[in-house]
């Protein structure tokens, strides 16, 4: 019996952070050590252009995250890890999927539904500034996650619709032109940490309030300093379950480390010396990444000599697929 393929893709719309690390760039990779599982990463560029018309900040973040996942211990001989860009079978598909999706489903979608609404509470027209990526983009996921027939797609629960709509469609797809999809599943682990910002709300780019993953030793220990905490004095007992300075420990920590913070906050430990305890955690655990991860940025040849051989591993599958793909919808030779 085959093994069971696990996809996960990161968009490339700015620096990886320590959010994206321990949500989804660490279990990641401890899955794929497992050899449980066929793994497949990529780098989601296209999704990319959605939020971003920087071409700048788009190649620098492609080539940051890619830095990321290598420097971290990604062993790209046991997994295939690729560019979205560089499967064009992926776009195709795209528009092949679109062909068999109801709009009605696509109005339904998380993010397009929220951006109406914060349009109307603008007092504007419900589609301004919304434009047909954003609106379509669930395709574009579906082709990415059906163009490889994962089986499972660990996601937020913020993404588990979109999982669902890829099933949906591909079912649709199925049901009209044979059986040519696996009909995927999102996993969430409840186990893996929601890390908060510096300002206490999730740690995200849009928020502007992460802390970038592979800063300087100084410039991370700003960072950490920059958390927001209460007025409490040292002396006074700290509640662990509503600081984001706990909550940031607790995802790097050993279970031993996080019993011992807690109680350290129950005897009132001061906020500089939490800080700065988490500072040293953090830094101990990504010191040596850093340094890889400081050479691949230099070497950016490197980089690319690893995703084109990803993408050549990759289009072995995606293209005889597709080609399948083609002859199913009615897209072949004449004789």
């Amino acid at each position: 019996m085959s093994k069971q393929r696990v996809l996960t893709g990161i968009t490339t719309s700015g620096a990886p952070h320590l959010g994206n690390y321990v949500g989804a760039i660490r279990p990641a990779i401890e899955a794929s050590r497992s050899g449980d599982f066929e793994s497949f990463f990529f780098l989601a560029d296209y999704h990319s252009l959605i939020k971003s018309q920087n071409p700048e900040l788009v190649h620098q973040s492609t080539m940051e995250i890619a830095a990321a996942w290598l420097a971290l211990g990604l062993d790209t001989d046991k997994v295939t890890f690729y560019r979205q860009s560089d499967i064009p079978e992926i776009t195709e598909l795209t528009w092949f999927l679109t062909c068999m999706t109801a709009k009605g489903l696509m109005n339904r979608a998380h993010a397009y539904k929220g951006a109406v609404q914060a349009n109307e509470e603008a007092g504007e027209d419900a589609d301004f500034g919304i434009n047909m990526g954003l609106f379509s983009y669930p395709i574009l996921m579906a082709a990415d996650i059906l163009m490889f027939n994962a089986h499972q797609i660990p996601v937020g629960r913020d993404q588990i619709q979109h999982v669902e709509m890829a099933r949906d469609v591909a079912g649709r797809f199925n049901h009209h032109y044979g059986e040519h999809f696996v009909l995927p599943s999102a996993v969430v682990d409840d186990k893996v940490a929601i890390l908060q910002g510096l300002d206490g709300r999730k740690m995200s780019k849009s928020y502007g309030n992460t802390i970038p993953l592979f800063l300087s030793a100084k410039k991370l220990k700003k960072h950490i300093n920059k958390i927001k905490t209460n007025l409490l004095e040292p002396g006074e007992a700290k509640d662990p379950d509503t600081s984001a300075v706990f909550q940031i420990w607790k995802a790097f920590a050993s279970e031993e480390q996080t019993a011992a913070m807690r109680e350290e906050f129950a005897n009132g430990i001061a906020w500089g010396e939490a800080k700065k305890q988490l500072f040293e955690l953090i830094d101990g655990q990504l010191s040596e990444a850093r340094e890889r991860y400081e050479t691949l940025m230099q070497n950016p040849a490197e980089i690319e000599l690893v995703l084109q051989k990803g993408a050549e591993k990759a289009r072995k599958e995606s293209s005889e697929l597709l080609a399948k793909l083609r002859y199913a919808v009615g897209i072949r030779p004449l004789v």
